[in-house]
């Protein structure tokens, strides 16, 4: 697609009063038209696509304990994710979720470059969708290319119609997808055919049918380059020994044409090396960069230049590897691929891989050990203490009893840490499967213990026990509040 360029007319008037100059403060880009490629690299692009949008569209309809297996339900506060019922205060586990890959992001970049944007970075996988769709409908490179410039027929009309009902309906059935995550996804199916979506649903099924339509159909390359910081801040995360799409200058150049009877010996004698400048690398390229100019920031290491040229050199039946995977220094070095592998376990990489680790496995034993329920702890705003028969002195509390278990559950209720203290009301609860409870607790201590105590806030642990028949004692939790004794 052609951008139009942004134009500011600005007046300069030199002495001889010339008329004003018009200078363009954005430059107008050609529309890219990839061409298909196959290959190594490509078919792990593809197992990627499916393995990912499989998971995507698949997950919110497997059923799990009588609920899709992943919902994360707002407007009840609670996030089921197979057995795992989660509740806000589980924020803690989403932050270790996004630390844990951030450092995958930072191991993955030291050691091989961009491997999540070309190969599982939403924008490329529904990329490589949406230019599946228009290789299928409109044909390769050159027809695409013909059938833009040529007039508005009535064969180009169907093409083009074809293709953007395709888009337009794979761009709704991912929005659809993604609130089927937050709305159970059965739910919204119903709803779909009478298009009874509430507000907010509607909202973000266009939203982001929308964005995925936009961006993967005619953004493309301009959110990699343009709007995606990973493109800006990644050099940070290389070194020289990063594996990275490379173009081997010292076998390929002097590039050229040559007769298609020179073989791979005669190559100095003709003053060419291997590269035939067919210009495949760049045909194939979805953000348009010529990889034999070198390594730049818009190269998202989808290697599809890899694939095409090493096609190129089995139709030359020269060598492979005249663009690959390799290293500065292997490059430089002329390494072999045992050497340059030798260089991937340095001490960057393995300090990546020990925080990683580590972040992992203290998140999996922190959600192996978690208690199956939660309590929370509120004073009664009303009445701070008051005094009840016998001179005992009262505090009303509520405690909310979380219940992250797809079970009923009984709780049993005490208080620690006053003399004296009981609790006066109901001790023993129960609580529904994945239920939250408010229950009105009333604990008491009697006139010996307050004068012990004096006037004041003291403090005093709520322990909570859940009962678990044939159990001697269940996991309990215990919550700090404070008792107040008046003057």
């Amino acid at each position: 697609m052609d951008h139009a360029a942004v134009r500011r007319v600005i007046p300069i008037v030199p002495a001889d009063d010339a008329a004003a100059q018009v200078v363009s403060l954005y430059q107008s880009q050609k529309k890219i038209y990839p061409r298909a490629v196959s290959g190594w690299f490509a078919g792990w692009r593809w197992t990627l696509v499916w393995a990912t949008q499989l998971l995507f569209y698949g997950l919110p309809w497997l059923p799990w304990n009588g609920r899709q297996a992943v919902l994360f339900d707002l407007a009840a506060r609670r996030f089921y994710i197979f057995d795992l019922v989660l509740y806000p205060q589980d924020f803690i586990y989403l932050t270790g979720l996004l630390i844990l890959s951030a450092g995958a992001l930072f191991l993955f970049t030291a050691v091989a470059g961009r491997l999540w944007c070309g190969y599982a970075c939403p924008q490329t996988v529904y990329t490589e969708i949406f230019m599946w769709v228009e290789h299928r409908l409109e044909g390769d490179r050159i027809a695409r290319m013909k059938l833009d410039a040529g007039p508005w027929t009535a064969q180009k009309w169907l093409r083009k119609g074809g293709k953007q009902l395709a888009w337009i309906s794979i761009g709704l059935w991912t929005g659809f997808t993604f609130v089927g995550y937050f709305t159970p996804i059965r739910t919204l199916g119903a709803e779909a055919f009478t298009l009874g979506f509430g507000p907010w649903e509607w909202f973000w099924v266009l939203f982001y049918g929308f964005a995925t339509y936009g961006n993967a159909g005619y953004m493309r390359e301009q959110v990699c380059k343009y709007m995606c910081p990973y493109a800006r801040f990644q050099s940070a995360m290389f070194d020289k020994d990063t594996l990275v799409i490379s173009y081997d200058e010292s076998r390929g150049e002097p590039r050229g044409s040559r007769p298609r009877s020179a073989d791979h010996q005669s190559l100095a004698s003709l003053g060419r090396g291997d590269c035939i400048d067919c210009t495949l690398c760049v045909q194939v390229c979805p953000t348009g960069i010529d990889i034999r100019e070198g390594l730049q920031y818009e190269c998202i290491g989808c290697a599809a230049c890899v694939d095409v040229c090493d096609g190129v050199m089995d139709k030359m039946n020269y060598p492979r590897g005249l663009i690959r995977y390799a290293t500065q220094n292997g490059i430089a070095q002329h390494w072999s691929r045992s050497q340059v592998w030798r260089r991937v376990a340095r001490p960057r990489v393995l300090i990546y891989s020990g925080v990683l680790f580590a972040i992992a496995a203290a998140l999996v034993a922190s959600l192996a050990l978690r208690t199956p329920f939660k309590v929370d702890v509120v004073r009664d705003r009303g009445v701070l203490a008051r005094l009840v028969d016998d001179g005992r002195i009262e505090n009303v509390y509520r405690l909310q009893l979380m219940n992250a278990s797809e079970s009923v559950q009984r709780f049993r209720i005490g208080v620690e840490g006053l003399p004296g203290a009981a609790v006066a009301s109901r001790s023993e609860v129960d609580v529904g499967a994945a239920e939250s409870r408010w229950v009105p607790v009333s604990v008491q201590i009697p006139p010996q213990g307050a004068r012990e105590l004096g006037p004041g806030a003291h403090r005093l642990s709520f322990r909570v026990e859940r009962i678990e028949p044939g159990v001697p004692r269940g996991a309990t939790v215990h919550e700090k509040s404070t008792f107040m004794v008046p003057r």
